[in-house]
């Protein structure tokens, strides 16, 4: 991990905290606020560019409006396939 890496993991870790205490004490729009920063740190430690989340956005909106409409109430219990998937 590189200096520059290792300083963004310490921002981020101190980005993170802050967006706890502000949920804790009920500040959610600054907390969401905070969201957005973190996932930009986030994004710059993983290598991920504007150009790849907006593809990504994409993809998801498109899968989105191929769907099938919301299932009838008899099966909303069951659970729902994950539109993102963790990959390390």
């Amino acid at each position: 991990m590189s200096h520059s890496d290792e300083q963004l993991q310490s921002v981020l870790e101190t980005l993170e905290e802050c967006r706890r205490v502000l949920n804790e004490i009920n500040s959610r729009e600054s907390a969401e606020l905070l969201s957005i920063v973190i996932l930009d740190v986030r994004m710059k430690l993983k290598g991920i560019d504007s150009a790849d989340l907006k593809a990504l956005c994409d993809e998801m909106l498109r899968s989105a409006a191929s769907e099938p409409p919301p299932p009838s109430k008899q099966t909303q219990d069951q659970p729902r396939r994950p539109l993102l998937r963790v990959v390390k």
